[in-house]
């Protein structure tokens, strides 16, 4: 026991959240390694795909209109993708740590599991300055910020709820 810390045994459940975790770390960084070409193309594919669904007409449209649309929405659909993929982040790492770490107070996973994704965060625009056509981008790292708050808290909701749900249970 390290203070207030104590260590669990793994179990399946620990191991299938780590596992999740390292995956998705793995993910993100390999979209970040792709060089701005394949990268715009891939935000291109998606910015259509979001056009066809919430723009009525899209799919009639001439293909230069349709092009030009999916060039508007580029910068949010990144954006987007951006803080989705450190929410997710954000409900993976507090999942690690419930599953490997007993701390007193569950809101406590919160914070380790913050302070790792904002350095994994600034770590990754870090490694985007080496690959080609891209740039490390402050704006990033606190939309990340705000997506990994937004899994964690998410997360801490869920716990809450289900953790008063088995206290009524058991009276």
């Amino acid at each position: 026991m390290l203070g207030s810390i104590e260590l669990k045994k793994p179990g399946k459940r620990n191991i299938i959240f780590l596992t999740m975790t390292l995956i998705w770390l793995g993910l993100i960084f390999s979209f970040s390694a792709k060089p701005a070409n394949e990268s715009s193309k891939e935000s291109a594919k998606v910015g259509r795909l979001v056009c066809s669904i919430f723009v009525p007409g899209f799919n009639e449209m001439p293909e230069d209109q349709k092009l030009d649309l999916a060039e508007a929405i580029d910068y949010p659909v990144r954006k987007a993708a951006h803080g989705t993929e450190y929410a997710i982040l954000g409900m993976l790492l507090v999942g690690t740590l419930y599953g490997i770490v007993i701390i007193n107070d569950v809101n406590r996973y919160s914070i380790p599991s913050f302070v790792f994704g904002v350095l994994y965060a600034a770590s990754d625009e870090f490694h985007q300055l080496f690959v080609p056509g891209r740039s490390g981008n402050a704006v990033d790292v606190c939309i990340d910020s705000i997506g990994l708050l937004t899994g964690i808290l998410l997360v801490n909701c869920i716990l809450y709820i289900y953790n008063r749900y088995k206290k009524r249970r058991q009276y």
